[in-house]
């Protein structure tokens, strides 16, 4: 039986890469038959990446029904495939806190504190004295360009650095920031793209106290270029709150130039934001100087405002 490594629901570059990465890997140290599969369709910057060193988008498979399976980048039941329960969960590589998935039998785990799952992936490789592939290094050290926005988050590492530096020798890269700039100038393009999409870019749904929580984010270059959404944005926000029975859904608008995100707020509560963040919602939104990652900086805080 064929395993399949699948990352969370709204796949952005580290679970798209981490899924191919760790199939390559699992292949060469064990022998295992498995395949690199997403939950959905890669967004703009992933495609980016993976035509860049000629990589193939994995096939899309939401049903863990009768599957052995690997989680990448994720172990929350809200993120993951449907009748997880159903299938086995043989190992899990991540770089998050753990979530409430649970498994029956034992497994392997590799996860570690740093900024991108491919740092952990890395370490991998190295564990089993596998060489990472020319076109998986240049994909794996975009993905933690990525989710590091460029070694500027607080969640990065000098794990990160340094895999991000190995990963450049392998894949013949001497410039990597200018790959870097281009590949966030992609993940900044919004022009035509529906609203809906947008949203659903980076977007992830938590359970904070029994409380169903969605929380967005958008990386751009210059946060002017989403100013002519955020109305749509917003609209589109209370589609995804009424459809999804959320108490809240928030959208981080983080401009990786200034180093801080405007947050769009929309919940049943407002004092959750003023609990979190010391500050109110004015109009619609609030200025979160500093705030870059939503797994360091915004879920923590929410999930304590939430419990309390």
């Amino acid at each position: 039986m064929a395993i399949i490594a699948v990352g969370h629901k709204n796949p952005d570059t580290d679970t798209i890469v981490s899924a191919i990465a760790v199939a390559d890997l699992y292949k060469k140290a064990y022998g295992k038959d498995v395949k690199p599969v997403a939950q959905g369709a890669v967004n703009p910057e992933s495609k980016f990446v993976l035509d860049k060193f000629g990589l193939a988008a994995p096939e899309i498979v939401t049903d863990a029904t009768g599957q052995q399976i690997i989680l990448v980048d994720h172990t929350d039941l809200s993120q993951s495939l449907a009748n997880l329960d159903k299938g086995e969960i043989v190992a899990v590589v991540d770089h998050h806190k753990l979530g409430d998935v649970t498994t029956t039998n034992p497994l392997e785990m590799w996860v570690w504190p740093v900024g991108c799952s491919c740092t952990v992936i890395k370490g991998m490789y190295d564990f089993f004295k596998v060489e990472v592939p020319k076109p998986i290094a240049g994909a794996m050290l975009c993905a933690i360009l990525s989710d590091t926005v460029m070694f500027k988050s607080p969640t990065c590492t000098d794990a990160d650095k340094k895999a991000v530096d190995a990963l450049a020798k392998i894949a013949g890269v001497s410039d990597y920031m200018s790959i870097g700039v281009e590949m966030f100038k992609v993940k900044s393009a919004v022009e035509g793209t529906p609203m809906k999409d947008l949203l659903n870019r980076d977007y992830k749904d938590f359970d904070m106290s029994g409380k169903k929580v969605g929380i967005g984010q958008l990386e751009v270059v210059d946060l002017s270029i989403l100013t002519p959404y955020k109305d749509g944005l917003y609209a589109e926000m209370e589609k995804a709150k009424k459809e999804g029975g959320n108490h809240s859904v928030f959208l981080l608008l983080t401009d990786i130039m200034k180093e801080g995100s405007e947050m769009l707020c929309l919940t049943d509560d407002p004092s959750v934001v003023e609990k979190a963040f010391g500050k109110k919602i004015e109009g619609k939104s609030v200025w979160l100087d500093g705030v870059l990652s939503r797994k360091k900086q915004v879920v923590p805080p929410f999930e304590k405002a939430f419990k309390g």
